[in-house]
């Protein structure tokens, strides 16, 4: 019949119609999901620090000098007042045979000095002497009026000047001991190594605590000021914590910290003590100029927890700046700016809908969400840019 023939000259047009419209038509977008939570939610800080004693005492050498071989190990307790370090005064230097020489030359003049100092000392003690009794004589006399009294005034000078000469003598003697003894000494001694030689000078502990560090262990000769130990008490232990100065000009004491990837699973509760007020500049790894500065933190955990830490351990210091128990909040990778406000896509009947959205606080991985979505419904992250209102979509897979 006439339609039959119609009919089946149309059904391979609409056949190949329905192919070309499956086709050609758009195919769902995969996408990854995640839905919209109630739970708790912090903003913070991250940034890496390092433990160090709060009292360190570091004991250096008064003087030059050797120190004795020192027995105490990294970990001794010592009490305070207890010698930890024995230092002798320096051994005085060898003389060659020329110093030796000259050094008993010195020796030798020296005693020809000492003997005519002697001998002036001598010859002042007789003039002062003969002038005494020569001007006793004449005061005499003058009393009597039988000499001018001109001449008893010029022996009472002459007997002064000779005490005068009488005691110059008498110091140049004493000047010319001491040198004679500085030569025999410095020939006596030149090279000696005999502890009774010289001084020694006994190192004592300030504070008890233990031996932080060594920094010297056999017998050596160290300079004035040299460290050879340093003494503290471990159980009292702070954190400090180098900072990027535009953050911390959002801290402050009494603000909470916890300290991560110490050495155990558990965080360790702290507090910021003190945001000292100076910064410093710090080279980053990827050779960035940074403004840092040290913030000092104290460990709230009780110190059994944190007993096994010492000076210089590295922990990871995680500030709370805000936190809430329990928030609405959905994936940061999930907001994006539209029109100047926050906006995302929720999966709807198999379709992406645009939704304005209210946002709060903004944490690591989160971000509060105070109205324009509620819990349960599915958000799409990182939403691809292909990716419009109302276009088809197909969830890869479920992040909850």
């Amino acid at each position: 019949m006439p339609w039959r023939r119609y009919l089946m000259r149309l059904l391979p047009a609409a056949i190949l119609a329905a192919l070309l419209f499956l086709g050609f038509r758009p195919q769902p977008l995969l996408v990854d999901t995640e839905a919209a939570s109630l739970g708790p939610m912090a903003r913070t800080i991250e940034e890496e620090g390092r433990t160090r004693v709060m009292h360190a005492y570091r004991i250096s050498a008064p003087l030059a000098g050797q120190v004795r071989r020192i027995e105490l190990e990294p970990g001794d307790l010592v009490d305070a007042g207890q010698v930890v370090a024995v230092l002798d005064a320096q051994v005085a230097p060898v003389l060659d045979v020329r110093s030796v020489k000259a050094a008993e030359a010195r020796v030798e003049a020296a005693t020809a000095t000492l003997d005519a100092a002697r001998r002036e000392v001598e010859a002042a003690s007789a003039a002062a002497a003969f002038a005494e009794a020569e001007y006793a004589r004449l005061r005499t006399l003058g009393a009597q009026q039988m000499v001018a009294r001109n001449e008893v005034e010029a022996a009472a000078s002459a007997a002064a000047q000779a005490r005068a000469l009488r005691e110059a003598a008498a110091a140049r003697l004493s000047g010319a001991r001491h040198e004679l003894d500085a030569a025999r000494t410095a020939l006596a001694f030149s090279g000696s190594l005999d502890p009774a030689a010289s001084g020694v000078v006994a190192l004592t502990a300030p504070a008890s605590g233990q031996v932080l560090r060594r920094f010297l262990e056999s017998a050596q000769v160290v300079a004035a000021g040299a460290p050879i130990l340093e003494i503290a008490d471990p159980a009292l232990l702070e954190v400090e914590i180098d900072v990027l100065s535009a953050d911390a000009v959002r801290l402050a004491p009494g603000m909470p910290v916890l300290f991560e990837r110490w050495g155990e699973e558990a965080p360790l509760e702290g507090r910021v003590r003190r945001v000292e007020p100076g910064g410093f500049t710090k080279i980053s790894a990827l050779g960035v100029e940074e403004q840092r500065v040290l913030v000092i933190a104290d460990f709230v955990s009780p110190p059994e927890l944190w007993a096994r830490l010492g000076d210089g351990y590295r922990v990871n210091a995680r500030f709370i700046l805000w936190q809430a128990e329990e928030v609405l909040r959905v994936p940061l990778s999930a907001l994006f700016r539209r029109d100047g406000d926050w906006a995302l896509f929720v999966l709807e009947n198999g379709r992406a809908r645009v939704r304005a959205v209210e946002v709060g606080e903004r944490g690591g991985r989160f971000a509060e969400v105070r109205g324009g979505i509620a819990a349960g419904e599915r958000v799409i992250v990182h939403p691809d840019r292909e990716l419009e209102d109302g276009r088809r979509v197909r969830p890869r897979q479920n992040r909850d």
